[in-house]
């Protein structure tokens, strides 16, 4: 569910990267092996599709797969990799397309501005939001803490056995791009950042906080489909400005808005391919995004039965991406 987005400037150290595989047959980024074979006029070949781990991104590549694979004869290959990473794929074809992505402007200047070896695919239609949450009830119950000027006063309230003598912030995965911990310090707030290590953790400790009455803060975004189930709320923090996150220690401000785009390799979108005009021709909305990521996450159906289930019941919505392929 998640993300200077959406999730943190995380470098992956060259050792950690060379160990990074496809979830099909171990590919490398860098490697020629699994390189996209989409270059022949209206022939699709081979897709390689990140996938970036939370589920809302699992269901846009679900559906994409599944559609260019039923629909254009594609072979399509998802690989497993974390955001930043996954841009690296660009410039070596490994990655053909990203298609969830949360902002990331250090990224786009590097290899759309610069390097000039990706370009933006447009929107997704999907609006995306970062933020801190709590519980339903601790918001219920106390209204005051959606406010950050009121959160020292309950800090104590937040500690865990992690948090030592302070508060508890609980974050998710740490390559998610976040400006927490810049937050917490600038802000002067009694509180240490955890990492709980998932998206599946942090649904965890959400359901667990309101289900005991549990004290929670924690970074949370949307779309996501657990707000169906627990509808945490935002706590107000000063209000985003145009430029306030552009120094990473210097963040005193609100996360973003985002409009959620797609972004693909140059030579991908020059191939001719099917699958580019199908991606780039892709859009729909939370509802539809959490519909399939329910499917994925809680009826535990294969990412290709949950797409296949959505796809037959949305068939204009198809119908649509697939004009001009």
């Amino acid at each position: 569910m998640v993300r200077k987005f959406r999730r943190l400037k995380f470098v992956v150290p060259l050792a950690v990267l060379a160990l990074v595989t496809s979830a099909c047959g171990g590919a490398k980024v860098g490697d020629d092996a699994g390189s996209s074979d989409a270059g022949s006029k209206g022939k699709c070949g081979t897709v390689n599709l990140a996938v970036n781990p939370w589920v809302g991104y699992e269901a846009n590549a679900a559906v994409i797969a599944y559609v260019a694979q039923t629909q254009l004869g594609c072979k399509v290959v998802k690989k497993n990799l974390l955001e930043q990473v996954s841009w690296q794929g660009f410039s070596t074809g490994v990655v053909d397309a990203i298609v969830e992505n949360w902002g990331h402007p250090d990224l786009t200047k590097k290899y759309i501005t610069d390097e000039k070896v990706a370009v933006d695919a447009g929107s997704t239609g999907v609006p995306g939001k970062i933020g801190w949450f709590v519980p339903p009830w601790l918001a219920k119950e106390h209204p005051d803490v959606l406010d950050w000027k009121n959160l020292n006063k309950y800090a104590a309230q937040f500690k865990t056995s992690e948090s030592g003598d302070k508060g508890q912030f609980l974050d998710g995965d740490p390559s998610y791009v976040t400006n927490d911990a810049a937050l917490v310090q600038n802000l002067k707030l009694n509180f240490k950042v955890v990492y709980s290590g998932s998206e599946t953790a942090l649904i965890t400790a959400f359901r667990q906080a309101e289900q005991q009455k549990k004290w929670l803060l924690a970074y949370f975004y949307t779309p996501q489909w657990f707000l169906n189930e627990v509808p945490a709320v935002n706590v107000k923090l000063p209000p985003y400005k145009p430029g306030c996150d552009a120094d990473p220690k210097k963040v005193a401000c609100d996360y973003p808005d985002y409009d959620l785009n797609k972004i693909v390799a140059k030579k991908f979108a020059d191939s001719g391919s099917p699958a580019y005009t199908l991606i780039k021709n892709f859009k729909w909305t939370s509802e539809d995004q959490n519909a399939v990521a329910k499917s994925i996450a809680v009826d535990k159906l294969s990412d290709e039965a949950a797409a296949k289930k959505w796809v037959e019941a949305n068939k204009s919505k198809v119908d649509a991406w697939l004009q001009g392929t």
